[in-house]
């Protein structure tokens, strides 16, 4: 299991990428419950600087009805964990693949479907923004 995540990088800033992942959260039917700034926390706790990572737990209720209806351990699990991170080449956006939930329960298949398909649609739709931005340049 060494592919647990979906990843995608942009040529967008940081702060540009958080706002149209929590836009393409939203379309996706996603809201998001918690957020956790790693770099401040770090900071604060442990005196560490570290590039910008932020950690959005992004929650669509129906979704996790479902999945708790099925396997309520699947709590452990949720949120759904979307990190965005500045590295070398641009912003970062990294999810915990919801297919990887059948791993440990394989009755969640139909729910961790139906999640990933709705966060590879925002994937897919950052990668687009970047296609458009590389073209708009040519």
């Amino acid at each position: 299991m060494n592919d647990f995540t979906m990843r995608v990088t942009v040529g967008q800033g940081y702060d540009e990428t958080v706002t149209r992942v929590r836009e393409l959260l939203a379309d996706a039917g996603f809201g998001v419950l918690t957020e956790i700034d790693m770099a401040a926390t770090l900071q604060a706790k442990l005196g560490v600087q570290v590039a910008p990572r932020i950690i959005l737990g992004a929650c669509r209720p129906e979704l996790a009805q479902q999945a708790l209806s099925v396997d309520p351990r699947v709590a452990t699990l949720l949120p759904c964990n979307v990190v965005i991170s500045v590295e070398d080449d641009g912003s970062v956006v990294e999810v915990f693949d919801p297919a990887v939930m059948t791993d440990f329960s394989p009755v969640l298949d139909d729910v961790a479907g139906e999640a990933r398909a709705r966060l590879s649609v925002m994937m897919d739709a950052l990668t687009n923004d970047q296609k458009d931005r590389d073209a708009t340049r040519a």
